[in-house]
C-alpha cells in the first residue's frame, strides 16, 4: 500500500492527465438522435379544382391588408404593439433562452469555488484521543482556511450534450409558440372586428324595419279609426313593432361585448372605442379568391406546426439523459489551499507560507448498478413521452389540413350563399312593400303585411350575418394557413422600454439584444453565457 502511496505522489499529475485525456477521447452520445416522423400531407387541397382557389405560393405576411380597411390595418398594429398574451409568449423566449444557457454551462465544470473559513475549536478532554496528548496540551485552537475546489462530471455518455440539445430545440419552440401567438392575435382581432361591422349592420336593419313598422302601424290605426278594419290589425302591428324594438337591445349589447372583447386584445381595459371606431361603412369586403399554396407549404410555414415538432425533437433527446444514467458516471475533482492554525508552535499568520499549501486532485466514478429498474423506467417514461410528442406532432399536422380546408369550404360555400341572400331579401322587400300598398288600398289583410315584414326583416338580417361569413371565413384560412407572424420578423420579442427594465432589474449580458435570441442567427451552444 505505501508503495502505491508513493508511486502515485511520484507519477500521479500524468496518470490523471492521461486519465482524463482517455475519458475525454471516448465520449460518446446515448440515446436516439431526432428524425423526422412520418406524416400524411395532401398532395393538392380537396377546394384546389374551383377557380376561386389558387395554389402559387402563398404570400400571407399582412393577409388583413386584403379587406383595404384602414380600421383594421390601425387595429392589427395597435394589437401587435400592447396585447398582453403575446408579451407573455414573447418573455417565455428570453426565459427559454436562459434555460439552454443553464444546459450549456452543465458541460463545463459543475463545480468552482473559492471557500474560506476561520474556527475557533474546543475539543473533549475525554475524546478518545485525550489521552495521547502530552501533559499541558491545549485543547483549545483557532484554524484558519482559504482555497478553491473544482469538480468536473466528464460528459463521457453525452447527458449534458443531450440537455443542450433538449433545451435548444425547447428555446426555438418557445420562438415558434410567439410566432402562433401573433397568428391567433391577428386572426381573432380580424374576427372580432368584422362581428362587431356585422352586429352593426344588423342594428341597423333592425333600426330601418322599426322606421317601416312603425309606418304600417299608422296605416293600421287610421283604418281602424275610420272603421274600414278591426282593432286586431292595430294589436298585429304593435306586436310586430315591439318584437322588433326589442331585438335592438340584445344586438347592442353584443356590440359592446364584442368592443369590450376588442379592448383586451388591444390591451386595453374596456372602454367605447369610438375613437378607434369610426361609423361604420359596412362589413369589410372579402376578395373572391384566395392564394393558398399547397399542403406542404403548411410544414414550414405554420409556427404550431413547428413548435409541436420542435417539443417532439426536444422530448427526444430526454431520452438520452435519461439512459445515460445507466452507466457510471465519470468525475476529476481538484482542490488547492492554504491552511494554518495556533496549535503547539504554529500560528495563523503562517497560512500563506508554502508548508500550509494543501490540495487534491483525481478521477472518480459512480455507478447506480441497483436501482431496482427506476433508471430503466425512467427511460421508459421519456420514451413513452416522446412517442406521444410524435403523435401530437402527427395531429397538429392533420388539423392544420383540416383547418384549411374547412376555412376554404366556408369561404366558398358562403359567397354562394350571400348571392342567394342578397336575391332573397331584395324579393322580401318587394313583397313588403306590395303588401303594404294592398293594405292601404284595402285589398288585402294585415295579415299578409305582417308576415311579409317578418319575412323582411328575417331575410335582411340572415344577408348581414352571410355577409360577415364571407370575411370571417376567409380569415380562418389565413389564420390555417398560419399567416401573420412574418410581419415581425427580425424585431425582439418584447418592446424596448419591457427589456431596459428587465436590463436594470437583472444582468442579462447580451441575450436580451433582439439578435441574440433570433432562430436564424448562427449560436455557439458550447460557449457560456457569462
Amino acid at each position: 500500500m505505501q508503495y502505491f502511496l508513493n508511486g502515485l505522489r511520484r507519477h500521479g499529475s500524468r496518470w490523471m492527465l492521461a486519465v482524463g485525456v482517455t475519458l475525454l477521447s471516448g465520449c460518446t452520445t446515448v440515446g436516439p438522435d431526432y428524425t423526422r416522423p412520418s406524416l400524411q400531407v395532401l398532395d393538392r387541397w380537396v377546394q384546389a379544382d374551383d377557380n376561386r382557389v389558387r395554389t402559387d405560393p402563398a404570400d400571407a405576411r399582412r393577409w388583413w391588408a386584403a379587406f383595404q380597411d384602414p380600421v383594421l390595418e390601425r387595429l392589427v398594429k395597435l394589437a401587435l404593439a400592447q396585447n398582453i398574451p403575446l408579451r407573455v409568449a414573447g418573455a417565455r423566449v428570453y426565459e427559454a433562452r436562459a434555460r439552454l444557457g443553464i444546459a450549456i454551462g452543465e458541460q463545463y465544470p459543475q463545480v468552482q469555488q473559492v471557500v474560506g473559513s476561520g474556527t475557533y475549536n474546543r475539543e473533549s478532554e475525554r475524546a478518545p484521543s485525550a489521552p495521547q496528548r502530552s501533559a499541558g496540551a491545549d485543547f483549545d485552537y483557532r484554524m484558519a482556511q482559504v482555497g478553491a475546489t473544482a469538480v468536473w462530471e466528464i460528459d463521457f455518455w453525452g447527458r449534458f450534450r443531450r440537455a443542450v440539445e433538449s433545451e435548444d430545440a425547447n428555446f426555438l419552440s418557445s420562438i415558434a409558440a410567439y410566432e402562433n401567438a401573433l397568428v391567433s392575435l391577428t386572426g381573432e382581432v380580424a374576427r372580432t372586428y368584422v362581428l362587431i361591422r356585422t352586429l352593426e349592420e344588423r342594428q341597423r336593419i333592425a333600426v330601418e324595419n322599426v322606421a317601416v313598422q312603425k309606418e304600417s302601424l299608422r296605416i293600421a290605426s287610421a283604418r281602424f279609426q275610420g272603421g274600414a278594419t278591426s282593432e286586431r290589425d292595430v294589436q298585429q302591428a304593435l306586436t310586430q313593432l315591439y318584437s322588433t324594438e326589442a331585438s335592438i337591445p340584445q344586438i347592442e349589447a353584443s356590440i359592446r361585448q364584442a368592443r369590450n372583447g376588442l379592448c383586451t386584445l388591444l390591451g386595453l381595459p374596456p372602454r367605447n372605442l369610438d375613437d378607434m371606431l369610426p361609423e361604420s361603412s359596412g362589413i369589410p369586403k372579402a376578395p373572391t379568391e384566395v392564394v393558398v399554396g399547397i399542403p406542404a407549404d403548411l410544414l414550414r410555414r405554420r409556427p404550431d406546426i413547428r413548435s409541436a415538432e420542435l417539443q417532439a425533437a426536444a422530448q427526444c433527446a430526454l431520452i438520452g439523459v435519461s439512459k445515460a444514467d445507466l452507466y457510471p458516471a465519470f468525475t476529476l475533482t481538484g482542490t488547492f489551499g492554504f491552511l494554518a492554525s495556533d496549535v503547539g508552535r504554529f500560528h495563523l499568520s503562517q497560512i500563506g507560507s508554502g508548508a500550509s499549501r494543501t490540495g487534491s486532485f483525481g478521477p472518480a466514478f459512480t455507478w447506480n448498478i441497483l436501482n431496482y429498474g427506476q433508471i430503466t423506467n425512467s427511460v421508459r417514461v421519456q420514451d413513452a413521452r416522446f412517442q406521444e410528442s410524435i403523435f401530437a406532432y402527427q395531429d397538429t399536422v392533420l388539423r392544420a389540413q383540416q383547418e384549411v380546408e374547412d376555412g376554404l369550404v366556408g369561404f366558398l360555400q358562403a359567397q354562394l350563399r350571400v348571392n342567394r341572400l342578397e336575391e332573397a331579401a331584395a324579393a322580401a322587400k318587394r313583397s313588403a312593400d306590395l303588401a303594404l300598398i294592398q293594405y292601404r288600398e284595402g285589398a288585402t289583410d294585415y295579415t299578409t303585411v305582417l308576415t311579409a315584414q317578418q319575412a323582411l326583416l328575417a331575410q335582411e338580417d340572415n344577408l348581414a350575418v352571410g355577409q360577415g361569413d364571407v370575411p370571417q371565413n376567409l380569415i380562418a384560412v389565413y389564420r390555417a394557413l398560419g399567416g401573420g407572424w412574418e410581419v415581425r420578423a427580425g424585431e425582439g420579442y418584447l418592446p424596448s422600454d419591457i427589456t431596459s427594465a428587465m436590463g436594470r432589474r437583472t444582468d442579462w449580458g447580451g441575450l436580451l439584444a433582439p439578435a441574440a435570441v433570433q432562430p436564424q442567427t448562427p449560436r455557439s451552444l458550447l460557449t457560456p453565457d457569462w
